[in-house]
């Protein structure tokens, strides 16, 4: 049996893997890794406990300055979660 992003009930319980959240990530780096010009912040090697911080106040609504991110977090579970913010502290993977 499959589930979530196409782990076996195992794998998905014990959350992403570093592979998974490079995927994940994909999506984040569209908007947050476009250059030094972006006035959108760059995610990459940012503390992961403010990440995940961020990342968690998003998805609950609480972030008073949010604007789409919102929205967009709302799609990722707390593993999901966790994984994006230690995948960026740890400079995007490298």
């Amino acid at each position: 049996m499959v589930c979530g992003m196409g782990l076996s009930p195992l794998a998905a319980a014990a959350g992403p893997s570093r592979d998974d959240a490079a995927v994940l990530a994909g999506a984040c780096v569209n908007c947050h890794g476009v250059g030094e010009k972006s006035p959108i912040p760059d995610l990459r090697g940012m503390p992961e406990d403010h990440l995940r911080a961020r990342l968690i106040a998003f998805h609950e609504g609480k972030a008073a300055d949010a604007t789409v991110m919102t929205r967009l977090m709302r799609g990722y579970d707390r593993a999901q979660i966790e994984a994006l913010a230690k995948w960026f502290a740890e400079e995007g993977g490298r």
